[in-house]
């Protein structure tokens, strides 16, 4: 009883501030509901940013990666920090100053209309495929591992996880269609706060029980006994994410996502001016150096505890164990509460931008040209009520064999090269042609789709004798190498079908450009302490 009076009082909780940090709020113009009137702070874009971010498919998907591999995994957040510092340094000055809305809009002002609708098309068929179901599918089978759902409810496993898919869609869907990004952003940052305690709680309340109530003393007996868990580089034979790749495509990667994935880059373009942005940024970041302690440490403290007991192709069933063992009884409603706002923040902010991008890039330039702010807000809610029943259709027909976060990472790999190449030519050239950012936008994702799901298992035996070597490539270098084909591609299109360049009219920024004067300072400092956690772990 209760633990279901701390769950429902947490989630309340949420709803009730959300509710009254925004029940005045007019919803009149898409800024005030796609980019919450351009009003958000640095606390709560560092909220959102982590919380968008982080789910129960990190929680439980990257422990059971370092169950049943090393602390290598950490990579997908370490590295992510140096992304975050770019955006806060380079990227998020120069999409305020022009006043963005959504990335695609960027390309619009850069080549041509067509441009940022492909690109509107890709982002939306990557968040249907890859996030949108997905977030549903593992949040659900994710809660229903920890808190056996099925059995308080007297029903079967698969029948519990459809009412928990429909149930989290659905609560998720009403902030985002009816509070916007300011109420998704409120959430967010609610739920970040309760995400972080619990997620530092578990391995803590671990570390004190393999050390019988010595904290320290249980990190010893973990890494005296499992000492190749330990190993950030990830070189063993047939490695889970080689260290390599960290030069190759999760740069590519990380640049992408942090820096213009318009699901998260959305939070920052509603900062109240740009020093918040930078600071909210630059916060998120700092918590991305302790992503690790919370979503890969308890994957090898499990290890330590069922290695005899858990093979590694159970490994998505580590931390639910490693929860049940060590979670007092009062605390499983409080964490059950996180576990769901953590889902509950992935999919509506994701939501969130996918009714952005279509009202933006495809209902205001197919349907109506000349929409007002609440024709825009209104397609944007239609938008998210038909992408939140397609995705909880769609949830339970997923496969959920092997490796979760490499499911959806390589999905999303699809998408990351080629879309980043056409972002970084816009940005840093003026000769690159709208032509070569379109045919970039359609052949690189189909180049990447050949070489990795296709044809991979012949393209793997063609490298693999090439390179006279027996192990298998990873998918990041395949990304890399599309990145570059990309950028190849779209600067022998310009050269050989030239165009004139046409300087479009920005609009002005209305807010303040003035920088935060510590944010150099910061960025370096979060770069120093991710290289010298690498240098620290390195064996």
């Amino acid at each position: 009883m209760l633990a279901v009076l701390s769950f429902i009082f947490f989630t309340g909780l949420v709803a009730i501030i959300s509710y009254m940090k925004t029940r005045n709020d007019q919803m009149k113009t898409s800024d005030d509901y796609f980019l919450g009137g351009r009003s958000l702070t640095a606390w709560v874009i560092a909220g959102s940013l982590i919380l968008t971010n982080l789910s129960t498919e990190h929680m439980i998907g990257l422990n059971a990666d370092a169950y049943a591999h090393t602390i290598a995994v950490m990579a997908w957040e370490t590295t992510a920090a140096l992304a975050m510092v770019l955006t806060a340094l380079y990227f998020l000055p120069k999409y305020l100053a022009r006043g963005l809305t959504t990335i695609p809009e960027f390309l619009a002002l850069r080549f041509d209309q067509n441009t940022r609708v492909i690109a509107t098309i890709l982002f939306l068929f990557s968040y249907v495929v890859a996030i949108l179901p997905v977030v549903l599918l593992f949040g659900a089978s994710g809660l229903e591992s920890l808190f056996d759902v099925s059995g308080a409810l007297g029903i079967e496993k698969q029948t519990a996880v459809w009412v928990m898919v429909w149930a989290i869609g659905t609560l998720g869907s009403l902030y985002a269609i009816f509070g916007g990004l300011k109420a998704v952003a409120i959430s967010d940052t609610i739920n970040g706060i309760g995400f972080l305690a619990v997620g530092l709680l578990v391995p803590i309340l671990a570390l004190l029980y393999v050390g019988e109530g010595d904290l320290f003393g249980g990190l010893n007996k973990v890494y005296t006994e499992v000492p190749e868990k330990f190993d950030i580089t990830g070189d063993e034979p047939g490695s889970f994410l080689p260290f390599g790749v960290l030069f190759t495509g999760m740069i590519v990667n990380q640049i992408f996502f942090w820096c213009t994935n318009q699901s998260i880059i959305q939070r920052a373009l509603g900062a109240k001016n740009l020093a918040e942005g930078q600071k909210g940024v630059l916060i998120a970041a700092c918590f991305k150096l302790l992503g690790p302690i919370a979503i890969v440490l308890p994957g090898v403290i499990a290890f330590y505890l069922f290695k005899d007991q858990l093979g590694p192709e159970n490994a998505m069933l580590a931390y639910p164990m490693l929860v049940n063992e060590i979670l007092p009884d009062p605390l499983v409603g409080f964490f059950a509460a996180v576990m769901v706002g953590a889902v509950l923040s992935t999919f509506n902010s994701v939501l969130n931008s996918s009714a952005t991008l279509f009202s933006q890039g495809i209902y205001q330039v197919f349907m109506n040209k000349d929409a007002s702010g609440p024709e825009l807000v209104w397609s944007g809610r239609l938008c998210s009520i038909i992408l939140a029943i397609v995705a909880m259709l769609a949830a339970p027909l997923i496969n959920t064999e092997g490796s979760l976060y490499n499911y959806l990472q390589k999905i999303n790999a699809t998408f990351f090269g080629p879309m980043l190449a056409v972002i970084l030519l816009g940005f840093m050239t003026k000769f690159v042609t709208a032509r070569s950012a379109k045919i970039a936008m359609v052949l690189g994702p189909l180049i990447f789709y050949f070489l990795v799901f296709a044809f991979g298992a012949n393209v793997q035996s063609f490298f693999q004798e090439l390179l006279g070597i027996s192990e298998e490539i990873h998918f990041l270098h395949f990304l890399a190498l599309v990145f570059l084909i990309t950028i190849f591609m779209m600067l022998l299109i310009s050269k050989i079908w030239p165009e004139d360049y046409l300087k479009k009219t920005v609009k002005k920024a209305s807010i303040n450009l003035e920088p935060w004067k510590y944010a150099k300072l910061s960025g370096f400092i979060i770069s120093f302490l991710v290289i010298l956690t690498y240098v620290l772990l390195a064996k």
